[in-house]
This record gives C-alpha cells, sequence and structure tokens, in this order.
C-alpha cells in the first residue's frame, strides 16, 4: 500500500455517524520505497486492527490475527481498452485516486499508461494481481473502507455487481464524477446515479 493512501482510509468496524468514519492509524514494520510492504492500520475508536502483508491491506474480518483466507481467481475477463475506460470515466487532467474493485483491478496497468499520476485503489482483486507504485491493494467485506467522496471515478468489475460494492462505489466517488460497471446489463440506475449510457456489457453513470 501506498504510504499516501492512508489518508483515505477509514474503519470499515466503526459506524458512519453523519457519514463519517474513524481515521486510522498506520504503523509501519517493513517499507519499501514509499510503499507499506509489512504492518498495521488500527482505529484509536474501536481498537480494530487490521494487518498489511505483502502489501495488501486486509480488511476483512479474518484480518484481525485470524488465519489467512487466500482468495480464489475468477476466470479471466476481457479488459476493456484502456484509452475508451479513460474516456467512459471522463478522465483527462492528472491526480487523485480512482478505485478498481474486483476483477476490474485488471485495468489499473492500462489505465496508468494513459493517467498521469493517478494512484488507484484495488479493492478485492485477483490474487495474480500484484501491488505496483500506481496501485494500492485492499480486501474488504461489505464495504470500502475508504472515506466518503473522495475518488475521482469508480470501475465495478463484473465479478462485483452483487453485493454492496456498486452502492459503496457511489458513496465514494466525488459528486458529478463517473462509475463505470464491467460485466452490467442495462437496468436501473443505483440511487443517486444518472445513467449516461449502457452497451456491450458496460454500463455508465454519473453522480448527481
Amino acid at each position: 500500500m501506498h504510504i499516501e493512501m492512508t489518508e483515505l482510509l477509514r474503519c470499515p468496524a466503526c459506524p458512519r455517524p453523519e457519514g463519517r468514519a474513524a481515521f486510522l492509524v498506520l504503523a509501519t514494520a517493513e517499507m519499501r520505497g514509499r510503499a507499506v510492504q509489512r504492518g498495521t492500520v488500527g482505529c484509536p475508536v474501536c481498537g480494530a486492527e487490521f494487518p498489511i502483508r505483502n502489501g495488501i491491506v486486509d480488511f476483512r474480518e479474518q484480518g484481525a490475527g485470524g488465519r489467512e483466507q487466500t482468495p480464489v481467481a475468477p476466470a479471466p475477463r476481457s479488459l476493456l481498452p484502456a484509452p475508451d475506460l479513460q474516456a467512459l470515466l471522463d478522465l483527462s487532467s492528472p491526480g487523485g485516486y480512482v478505485v478498481l474493485i474486483g476483477d476490474a483491478v485488471r485495468q489499473a496497468a492500462g489505465l496508468a499508461g494513459v493517467l498521469e499520476h493517478v494512484h488507484f485503489a484495488g479493492i478485492n482483486g485477483p490474487p495474480d494481481v500484484t501491488a505496483a507504485p500506481y496501485l494500492s491493494l485492499l480486501r474488504a467485506e461489505g464495504g470500502i473502507p475508504l472515506r466518503d467522496a473522495f475518488v475521482r471515478g469508480a470501475v465495478v468489475g463484473g465479478d462485483a455487481i452483487e453485493g454492496p460494492w456498486v452502492s459503496e462505489a457511489v458513496r465514494v466517488v466525488l459528486r458529478g464524477r463517473r462509475i463505470v460497471l464491467h460485466g452490467a446489463a442495462a437496468g436501473t440506475a443505483p440511487p443517486g446515479v444518472e445513467q449516461l449510457a449502457a452497451e456491450g456489457g458496460v454500463w455508465v453513470g454519473r453522480k448527481v
């Protein structure tokens, strides 16, 4: 995990009064450049601790001292061409953060090649995807452990369409920015999102 990602992290174990969750405190055990390889992030409010192993922050219930579970790699899906995905996200200026969820984490390398100085937060990515200077990896269940309305865009992979991940993507994206669902059929837009396009298994909306 890139050390600057710490400012985005929020405790998934604490309630969110008025949409706010507790900041987390980072304790590092091993660094590699600006990346934390081993360490812990802890919540000063509820006392929960979440380990960082091999550069991945584990927010799952098993992460707090229990046995780590190795995720099963989903069947590979075709990737959207990076310039096309950049256009769908409507990102042209440098900087900021983009969230990729599920098998959409595979898109990070291609997007990094067309987007300057954008850092990607990969949530529950395939186990064969490794952290990189442009990509921080997190494992979570039940929600995205990041602050509200902060990232410039989100891409939800086809393996993460079910469950909380679409609504969580909406929560963390800035108002006016876009959410791309890869592998989703056209349908009703999530609450708080205006549908812009839906074709060929790709759905695009804008947070309003």
